[in-house]
């Protein structure tokens, strides 16, 4: 096994590493819409924070030598199903190889955002 880590990507927020690389698949940590260097929330709409969970999971993927299009599965936890339609617009224009996906509606996600999603990939 070899961990992942990035300053380009937020610093894990509990006892938890942001990846692994373990039988050449990257397993990531979820994402959510934290600023690397701030460590703050970015943006209050589905739409932002998606975008922000997206970067975070591409920087991941670069860290590991891996890309959006060598992802084999992503889980994905919404606050909201009614953010669905709006969650998949940002999702799809990342994932065009679309991946083997989980998604489904939670409580309440880490820092109140609306949107988390984590990734298995190839390396």
């Amino acid at each position: 096994m070899k961990r992942i880590s990035t300053p380009n990507a937020p610093a894990a927020i509990g006892p938890y590493s942001q990846a692994y690389i373990s039988g050449g698949l990257l397993f990531t940590s979820g994402q959510i819409a934290l600023d690397p260097d701030t460590g703050a929330v970015v943006g209050s709409t589905i739409e932002e924070q998606t975008e922000q969970v997206m970067k975070n999971l591409g920087a991941l993927l670069s860290a590991a030598g891996s890309s959006y299009s060598q992802t084999v599965k992503t889980t994905c936890f919404l606050a909201d199903m009614g953010d669905f339609a709006a969650f998949n617009e940002i999702y799809g224009k990342y994932f065009t190889e679309k991946p083997a996906r989980s998604c489904v509606a939670v409580k309440t996600l880490p820092k109140n955002v609306l949107c988390e999603v984590e990734l298995i990939a190839e390396v």
